[in-house]
């Protein structure tokens, strides 16, 4: 069974930066994309970044030039580096990972709070 686990949300003033992990803990077998999807209060959840094996494929257009979406080596992690942070940017942060053929075949991570306040 494949889990996801997310780290580094937490309170960052408005301008600053916070680095988001995603361990993927089991295997996967076969092409999957990597990606970030964020859920604001009252709002549907978000597609943020999306990570294909060729590279970064997809930024949100409010996060474009601020994010920045990798991952390791080993391939067992996906980040999202986030830069000049907006109170708008104040969501819970999910990582999921889904098969690029059988799109129904996807896993999510519980997520992580980013707030962004002074």
């Amino acid at each position: 069974q494949v889990q996801l686990v997310e780290s580094g949300g937490g309170l960052v003033q408005p301008g600053g930066s916070a680095r988001l992990s995603c361990e993927i803990f089991g295997d996967l077998f076969g092409s999957y994309t990597r990606n970030w999807y964020r859920q604001a209060p009252g709002q549907h959840r978000e597609l943020v970044a999306v990570l294909a094996d060729v590279g970064p494929f997809y930024y949100a257009d409010s996060v474009k030039g601020r994010f920045t979406i990798s991952r390791d080596n080993d391939k067992h992690a996906i980040y999202l580096q986030m830069n000049d942070l907006k109170p708008e940017d104040t969501a819970v942060y999910y990582c999921n990972v889904r098969h690029t053929i059988t799109r129904a075949l996807e896993y999510w991570g519980h997520g992580t709070q980013v707030t962004v306040s002074s």
